[in-house]
């Protein structure tokens, strides 16, 4: 953010130099090029797909997130609760939640036309629950039954054409879209998660989310280094969830941000 700062401010003064010149149509051509040049400085890495008609919005929730909630609650206690809870006990707790998603992942397998990854999440859920203690210890695995990928009902709805839709960004919870927010809860009505109370759900969802948040400490110097780490995170979730709808086939795209970041550097070291 510094090296944003510091170009935005180099910039000012070109303009204040173009504002001090006679307004003529020299002027205005320096003028005009001049903001060109910095609109292209811009950093705006799009993916297809992305629409996000409520950035302002989704800018404030992303400081709430990165500034306060992750560093003061989310990251401390993803890393407290992984260092000092038994690892038995967290594979335990792991698989068994793990365990709940198998049958929403089996229809969706499905839906998304792929047999044999259905019948792969069929075996798992039937072995681990009868075999596994309700799916305690993952005995499909031991098996070499491997979990394949999870398509949520968002991800199916994908694979058919159904738009990401508008994109969100939700305290405590993340990037969003409207299609994963309602194929989450599609996802909900399924056996066993339809079981499941709010309180239990939201146990789920904390336990699941520790994992994860802890998991993704050694990609954080990747999105301090970014020089817009909204675009960067946003850009990202969408070409993942892009991915998953395609079932795994689709290309992904070259990072755009990295070749931003190359060219913003070489600029600084211009001046």
């Amino acid at each position: 953010m510094k090296k944003i700062t510091l170009l935005s401010f180099l910039f000012a003064l070109l303009l204040t130099g173009c504002a001090e010149t006679p307004h003529d149509e020299t002027a205005e051509a320096v003028e005009a090029e001049t903001n060109v040049v910095q609109v292209e400085a811009e950093p705006e890495f799009n993916v297809a797909g992305t629409y996000d008609p409520f950035e302002g919005f989704n800018r404030a929730m992303w400081d709430l997130n990165y500034n306060y909630l992750d560093p003061y609650i989310a990251r401390p206690v993803s890393l407290a609760y992984v260092d000092y809870v038994p690892s038995p006990l967290r594979s335990g707790i792991r698989n068994f939640l793990s365990n709940l998603d198998e049958p929403a992942n089996m229809v969706n397998s499905i839906i998304m036309l792929d047999g044999e990854q259905a019948v792969t999440h069929f075996n798992r859920f039937w072995i681990n629950t009868v075999f596994g203690i309700g799916g305690l210890i993952d005995i499909a695995s031991a098996a070499d039954i491997r979990k394949p990928a999870e398509p949520g009902f968002g991800d199916a709805m994908g694979y058919h054409g159904v738009a990401n839709g508008p994109y969100f960004m939700v305290p405590f919870y993340g990037p969003t879209t409207l299609r994963e927010g309602a194929g989450d809860y599609v996802d909900g009505l399924y056996f066993p998660l339809s079981l499941l109370t709010f309180w239990q759900s939201l146990g789920k969802w904390a336990f699941e989310g520790m994992e994860d948040r802890a998991a993704l400490v050694s990609q954080e110097a990747l999105l301090e280094d970014s020089p817009d780490p909204y675009l960067f995170t946003r850009d990202a979730y969408i070409q993942n969830r892009n991915f998953r709808a395609s079932g795994g086939e689709l290309e992904l795209e070259a990072p755009q941000e990295e070749e931003f970041l190359d060219d913003f550097l070489d600029e600084i070291n211009e001046y």
